[in-house]
């Protein structure tokens, strides 16, 4: 057997998977902050240009797992590669897009290149780190995600208010490009892991362990984005409505997250994923309730915006590392469910937060969301065990 080819400097390797998916979060979630340009540009309600982005999230959650077995047996270098041409592709029908229903349909494109980038990157991250700095090395190739939050969605909106929004899609295009070619250069062929098959996809959904660790993903995303999808109105109910300290409270959310995201990396690395995941949930539950009470002044207010963001997004490296021990003979497959799950958790979230909307007003957001991180940390204790009872 050959023995597997390992990067000279992994830090630097890890660093540009992260920039991939600072790519890749950028273009899916800019959608975000150029709804209305969008709207305006087609003559269509705001409502029909957000559904621009329900697009994509579907089409990623199900594409991920489909294009893990499809991709199973190529070597990682030309999946990553490919999967940011794709994206960039994507990206360009989307800027030439002459109808919001075709501007729809390429997100199904961007979404395949996104759906093959973000799980494959992790499972390199995986490969090339041993064991012990695994938690941290998923944490920075995940940090590029988080960092398109704080950096990447409020540049693209810029590019779409100056520029016209056809613009922004051109600039993801030719990042996607670039990254698609360093990554090319720099991945090595050989680098070790499982391919995925058909059959490994049926057995995986056949470990009712494995489904069921799997799924905590989206019920942690589903607590947060019952909050997070009405965020703005959140601020405004403590701040105002002066758009410069709206971003500035979005790009605080931003920032949490990024600090949020290493440091379940570090924790997990140094307690284990999951006394990691059960603080998460723990953390989640107890600040989130908090969100409920109208008004908050403005340094308390962004105290506990970051304390939420940060303990928030500490999840998807215990999460991640977790997976990949449940499931060392399939991480590729384990990972691309995963990300699945994420968008499942954005669209569940999103859906029950208008529902308490609708009963309950702005103030049933925040215990909404404490009382889902409490039905996710019984979710967490469900898998814990069944993993007891399946050693």
């Amino acid at each position: 057997m050959n023995r597997p080819q390992v990067p000279a400097a992994p830090g630097a390797t890890l660093s540009l998977l992260a920039l991939g998916n600072f790519v890749v979060g950028m273009g899916a979630f800019v959608v975000i902050g150029i709804v209305t340009p969008i709207a305006e540009s087609f003559g269509v309600p705001k409502s029909s240009a957000a559904l621009v982005l329900t697009a994509y999230a579907i089409s990623y959650a199900l594409l991920s797992p489909i294009a893990a077995v499809v991709t199973g047996t190529i070597a990682r270098r030309y999946v990553l590669s490919g999967a940011l041409a794709v994206f960039a592709v994507g990206s360009i029908l989307s800027a030439l897009a002459p109808s919001i229903e075709l501007l729809t349909a390429s997100r199904v494109l961007v979404a395949m290149g996104g759906a093959l980038y973000t799980p494959m990157s992790a499972g390199v991250a995986v490969a090339i780190m041993p064991p012990e700095q695994r938690g941290r090395a998923l944490a920075k190739v995940f940090g590029g995600i988080t960092l398109a939050q704080v950096v990447g969605v409020p540049f693209g909106a810029w590019i779409a208010y100056r520029f016209d929004w056809p613009a922004t899609f051109w600039t993801v295009a030719v990042l996607a490009a670039a990254v698609s070619a360093l990554l090319y250069i720099r991945i090595p062929a050989a680098v070790n892991f499982q391919p995925s098959r058909l059959a490994t996809i049926v057995l995986a959904l056949k470990d009712l362990h494995l489904v069921v660790a799997v799924a905590f993903t989206a019920t942690i995303i589903t607590a947060i984005y019952i909050v997070f999808t009405y965020f703005g109105p959140i601020i405004e109910a403590s701040i105002g409505t002066n758009p410069e300290v709206r971003t500035g409270f979005l790009v605080l959310y931003g920032l949490g997250a990024v600090a949020g995201n290493y440091m379940g990396g570090y924790l997990t690395d140094r307690i284990g994923p999951g006394r990691t995941l059960v603080a998460v949930c723990l953390a989640q539950a107890a600040i989130m309730p908090f969100l409920s009470i109208h008004p908050w002044s403005p340094v308390p207010f962004a105290v506990l915006v970051g304390l939420w963001s940060a303990f928030g997004w500490s999840f998807m490296a215990p999460q991640q590392t977790r997976l990949t021990a449940i499931a060392p003979e399939a991480v590729s497959l384990a990972l691309a469910l995963n990300a699945a799950m994420i968008y499942l958790g954005i669209a569940i979230g999103s859906a029950l937060a208008a529902l308490v909307i609708r009963t309950h007003g702005l103030g049933g957001l925040g215990i909404a969301g404490g009382l889902m991180s409490l039905l996710a940390l019984v979710h967490l204790w469900l898998s814990f065990r069944l993993s007891s009872r399946v050693r």
